[in-house]
């Protein structure tokens, strides 16, 4: 029965989605992380968060003023093989690479409100940007899952000021996370060993 509960459990961290949430409109950035259903503030900084980076000067514990050591010189940095970096830069983009369509896009909203008084500017600029919406539109999707999306352009001829609403929630489930993280972890692993062989066999 315990084997069967944690498989259970397993499952279900398997399908606990993770990421992120930003939003900016008038009130200004806000910005979320997700945890399942779970959402936690971390811009604008919350009370708790603020009250724990700074804390007072009677909470914090006064460092002891260390002896000065005399340190002998580091020598200069030379840095490593870059004949060995190379297989790991690879194998790194191919991991970013991997990303695309896996990160999934449950709400995108984009409302770009554009101001002026002048009809004919107006008109001008309404055109760029949905042209400009409509080339972002499938570079979006190439990139992304998107489940929902509201995107729009309007004109507001009593503002001087053009303005943006912006809100994204982007995820990814555990467990599409753990097994990109073990396949490209062995993989990296491998051409270290590839590669400390190689480096043994030359000497």
């Amino acid at each position: 029965m315990g084997w069967l509960i944690a498989l259970v459990i397993l499952v279900l961290l398997a399908c606990l989605p993770l990421g992120g949430s930003v939003r900016y409109d008038e009130s200004g950035l806000r910005v979320q992380l997700l945890l399942g259903h779970i959402r936690i503030t971390l811009y604008p900084v919350p009370g708790w968060l603020d009250r724990l980076l700074h804390k007072s000067p009677k909470e914090e514990k006064k460092p002891k003023t260390p002896q000065p050591k005399a340190r002998p010189e580091a020598p200069a940095e030379t840095g490593g093989d870059w004949k060995r970096f190379l297989p790991l830069l690879q194998t790194g983009l191919d991991f970013l690479g991997d990303f695309r369509r896996k990160l999934r896009v449950n709400h995108l909203v984009l409302h770009l409100t554009l101001g002026g008084d002048d009809p004919a500017d107006l008109a001008v600029n309404y055109g760029r940007a949905w042209a400009a919406l409509g080339n972002l539109t499938p570079q979006l999707e190439r990139a992304f899952v998107i489940k929902k999306r509201d995107m729009e352009v309007r004109c507001d001829f009593l503002s001087e000021n053009t303005k943006i609403t912006f809100a994204m929630d982007l995820t990814i489930t555990f467990g599409r996370l753990l097994s990109l993280a073990v396949v490209y972890g062995i993989r990296i692993i491998k051409q270290f060993s590839s590669l400390n062989n190689k480096a043994v066999q030359t000497k």
